[in-house]
């Protein structure tokens, strides 16, 4: 038999272990750190084009000079924002500190990019009112919940049938921002709606279970701990996606959550149709929860509880947008 590396076991050799590329290298890092899908696509798409960008050099080569070359161009020639070009260094950073384990002495003088401080967009209490008239069905309602509770979009997406507790009139908002849990109300008007919702994914659930499907995916080492919590239904997504879709990280076939680009869509469109030119995405839901609550006189302890903001300073930006902070003033054409 002709040798190839192919038949290599074949012939009694033992083929030699396929070393795993720095990119691999990245994701299994960053994976073990608890990286979200997201910020692992993200930092991998940074690394990847920062190597391109430098005629695929090994970063081991490279250093400040070139990093700093590197974001200079995203600003100047790509025009990016200053969020992004720091995301893009602290990809970077990742990459040198956590996988490469290369001191960094030079990092010292590569500075982030100065953010922007800019006032959210608020809605009135009319223009919600008539952003919400132009919605309907399962977008309708997780607007309505990001209205009414304050909860961040993939809060929402991910929000779990065990964790809606009607008794309590609260939803636990797990694994938020910052890796914390937290509670926020369950507003009245949408009990039944949300009922229903539920009911939804229970049909849709044991239709799964029948075709040999059911399992949804479970946060860590959930799955190994307990290997049948993956189909009991509170465990389910509150909003599940109507396709089944393969999990990329475990290969396994779940139905996944709905995409936020249905409820993106949707907004949209029904911003068009309200007449409302103010820029509305699912963000701004979130703003106007916090401000609304800040005109009907809740203490500004509470609001930063129910967002979840790790630092009050965060939640303070809504008195700018009340104009009630420290330049508060009233204007002498408004005097008697």
């Amino acid at each position: 038999m002709t040798y190839t590396p192919e038949n290599a076991v074949v012939i009694g050799e033992v083929k030699p272990a396929r070393h795993p590329g720095l990119l691999e290298v990245v994701r299994c890092k960053l994976r073990a750190k608890r990286y979200s899908l997201r910020t692992e696509q993200a930092y991998l798409g940074w690394i990847r084009r920062f190597i391109l960008a430098n005629g695929r050099r090994h970063p081991r080569e490279m250093g400040g000079p070139e990093v700093e070359a590197f974001l200079s161009s995203l600003a100047v020639v790509g025009g990016v924002s200053a969020s992004t070009q720091n995301q893009a260094l602290s990809a970077l950073l990742f990459l040198y500190r956590e996988v490469l384990l290369v001191e960094l002495p030079w990092m010292e003088t590569v500075l982030r990019a100065k953010r922007s401080r800019r006032l959210p967009t608020v809605l009135s209490h009319s223009e919600v009112r008539q952003l919400l008239s132009m919605m309907s069905g399962r977008p309708w309602l997780m607007a309505s919940l990001l209205y009414g509770t304050g909860m961040r979009l993939m809060e929402c997406l991910r929000l779990r049938v065990k964790d809606v507790d009607f008794a309590r009139n609260e939803i636990l908002i797990r694994n938020g921002k910052g890796a914390k849990d937290r509670r926020t109300m369950l507003p009245r008007t949408l009990e039944e709606p949300l009922r229903r919702e539920i009911e939804r994914a229970r049909v849709l659930h044991v239709r799964d279970l029948a075709e040999g499907f059911g399992e949804t995916p479970l946060p860590d080492a959930l799955a190994r701990k307990y290997p049948n919590a993956s189909k009991d239904f509170g465990w389910q997504f509150v909003f599940p996606s109507d396709q089944r879709s393969v999990n990329p990280r475990t290969g396994r076939t779940h139905r996944h959550h709905v995409d936020d680009a249905v409820l993106s869509r949707a907004i949209k469109r029904a911003r068009e149709q309200a007449g409302i030119d103010k820029l509305v995405s699912a963000h701004t839901l979130r703003h106007t929860f916090a401000t609304h609550l800040l005109e009907s006189g809740y203490d500004i302890r509470t609001i930063q509880e129910l967002l979840g903001h790790k630092d009050v300073a965060t939640t303070q930006i809504y008195t700018h947008v009340l104009n009630r902070g420290g330049r508060g003033v009233r204007s002498p054409l408004d005097s008697g």
